[in-house]
């Protein structure tokens, strides 16, 4: 098998400008640790007329994908005639029946959505589908600080008779916890980000989405792919985490994009960015 010429290579960090089927068709089997991206969502965004290949995609990447790692598939879907097409659905059992376990179903909640003025509530949040090739070999747990930590804790309970009595003794909260599976992110916000050039792109996510990812799946020098690079926010933190990278991106400008954002000096993280 043989790479096409790379569009970007440096620094552990390999953009191809090509279809992604295509190319992965040409990486070795099992050679990849995580899978951060996110797709198309059915056809809420034009990306250049370009199209493409679920069912190819899908079995591309159980084929890259080492035993025990991840693919995060951050996805939503489209409302068509008053009714939303199911296909997030779809496409995770399809995962499923190719040989992925759905590990998690996460949540990808927007403190800022927009609001879309629907006869139905509000649009806030988006599927993070966390699949694995068998038990995750990764998983780096992010915690979080517990807001009655030092408090006594009652428990479950059980009963006899009449009477309920707690289950366990009382125990003091922790000072820290694993943080729940929703995920909550200020999005959009170009003011505060000092990243220009991820606003160039339609359908950017977080920076500390990708981030907090990486973090939980992989570990220093991990390959990271995304096939869906767009302006390339994968790739970036990936670089930052310390990880190795490839994206792959059918659209030249997003190439280009994403080549000016690796482009820029690394930045310490000062909250969450829009990305």
């Amino acid at each position: 098998m043989s790479l096409p010429t790379p569009y970007y290579d440096r620094d552990g960090i390999t953009i191809y400008n090509a279809d992604n089927v295509d190319l992965m068709k040409e990486m070795d089997s099992e050679s990849i640790d995580l899978v951060v991206t996110s797709p198309p969502y059915d056809d809420l965004r034009v990306y250049g007329g370009h199209t493409w290949d679920f069912e190819g995609v899908a079995q591309q990447l159980m084929r890259v994908t080492k035993p025990g790692g991840v693919v995060v598939w951050v996805v939503n879907d489209a409302t068509v005639n008053g009714s939303e097409t199911g296909t997030s659905f779809r496409q995770a059992l399809r995962f499923m029946e190719i040989g992925f376990r759905l590990h998690d179903t996460m949540i990808y909640m927007k403190r800022n959505a927009i609001p879309l003025t629907h006869n139905r509530y509000e649009q806030q949040w988006e599927y993070m589908f966390v699949f694995s090739r068998g038990r995750p070999k990764t998983f780096t747990p992010l915690m979080e600080n517990c807001k009655y930590a030092g408090t006594s804790q009652m428990g479950t309970f059980r009963h006899e008779g009449q009477e309920t009595l707690p289950a366990h003794k009382q125990q003091p909260v922790k000072e820290s916890r694993i943080r729940y599976n929703v995920w909550q992110f200020d999005v959009g916000n170009m003011k505060s980000s000092k990243d220009i050039f991820a606003f160039q792109h339609p359908a950017t996510f977080p920076e500390s989405l990708a981030r907090d990812h990486i973090l939980s799946w992989s570990n220093e020098g991990d390959i990271v792919l995304d096939p869906f690079n767009g302006s390339g926010t994968t790739v970036k933190m990936a670089r930052e985490m310390g990880r190795r990278a490839v994206g792959i991106e059918i659209n030249k400008d997003y190439c280009d994009i994403a080549v000016e954002r690796l482009r820029q000096k690394l930045l310490p993280l000062g909250g969450e960015q829009c990305a």
